[in-house]
């Protein structure tokens, strides 16, 4: 063969040498950077996918409270962190009674909060971080039920059935999303007195308000005969069972008056727990049939009211009988 024909092939064959060379080149140059895309993912460099965990890495223990479940408790010090009361936290029950002005002549002119004062109190206490609730769903909270969400819990008592609980104090609560408890008595006011219809009622325990009781007529119970006691007990709670449809799981006690026989009818009619008028706060640890109350008269102002609260946090338990 002549020079000139080796030459082309010659040529050929150092082309396609370098096509190889170059490939290879290529493929190394892909494989490095496949490994330093492995070593960045494993070793934590980097920026991972939102909500994705980096492979081979932990940003959180796989035990505590990072990784428990959601709702679940992790004591004080987890709950106040995410602006939750701790279980078995101590909480005020605030009593109320008329959302009027006094009229002349009133008895008793102190049960009277008038609706500007109350709507101030209302204020006050969602600015300082209060949130209303029920005794059911803080019965339910102590005793490992559902959250109450953010915020210091608190509840709010009516106590009689005054109408003015509903065309006053109703308005307000729900401006805030607040729900309250109506300690109802039976043979209370008439409408036409400044009572609370049934309407009334129904409307409250469809917004959201529970539905508890102090009884048929607001009788003194220490001075009751055993039979009289029952009925103003037990068929109290039978009867607004069946009239409202609603569980009526807590006793107002009239006046709050009880003594051992009384705490004993309200426990055999099945409520699981009675409120008093001794000031202080409820407490998870304590008797739940002598719970205590903060009596809210009128012309408290807004600041006058938080302080009542803050003082009365340390009150020791009720006493096991009161006016008797």
């Amino acid at each position: 063969m002549h020079s000139e024909e080796r030459l082309p092939r010659r040529d050929a064959s150092r082309r396609a040498a370098r096509r190889r060379r170059r490939t290879a080149a290529v493929l190394v140059l892909a494989a490095a950077a496949a490994a330093v895309v492995v070593l960045v993912a494993t070793s934590g460099g980097g920026t991972a996918s939102p909500g994705r965990a980096r492979i081979g890495t932990s940003s959180a223990p796989s035990s505590g409270p990072a990784a428990r479940a959601p709702g679940a408790s992790s004591g004080t010090s987890a709950a106040a962190a995410a602006g939750t009361p701790a279980r078995g936290t101590p909480v005020p029950i605030l009593m109320y009674h008329v959302i009027a002005p006094p009229p002349a002549g009133a008895p008793f002119p102190g049960l009277y909060v008038t609706p500007s004062q109350f709507a101030a109190q209302m204020r006050a206490l969602r600015e300082a971080g209060w949130r209303a609730t029920t005794l059911d769903r803080l019965a339910a909270y102590w005793h490992g039920g559902a959250s109450l969400g953010a915020g210091k819990p608190i509840v709010l008592t009516f106590d009689n059935g005054y109408q003015s609980q509903y065309t006053q104090a109703l308005p307000v609560l729900r401006s805030l999303g607040w729900v309250a408890d109506e300690n109802i008595q039976l043979s209370g006011l008439p409408p036409s007195q400044g009572g609370l219809g049934e309407g009334e009622v129904r409307e409250l325990v469809a917004d959201g308000w529970e539905l508890d009781t102090q009884g048929i007529s607001h009788a003194d119970l220490v001075a009751l005969s055993p039979e009289a006691l029952h009925y103003q007990v037990a068929v109290a709670r039978e009867t607004l069972r069946r009239r409202y449809h609603v569980p009526v799981n807590w006793f107002c006690y009239p006046s709050g008056h009880y003594d051992a026989a009384v705490i004993a009818a309200v426990r055999a009619a099945g409520y699981v727990g009675s409120t008093t008028v001794m000031p202080g706060w409820a407490h998870a640890s304590e008797d739940p049939y002598r719970l205590h109350r903060l009596r809210v008269l009128g012309g408290t102002s807004p600041t006058a009211l938080l302080a009542q609260i803050a003082s009365a946090q340390n009150e020791p338990p009720a006493p096991s009988s009161y006016g008797a």
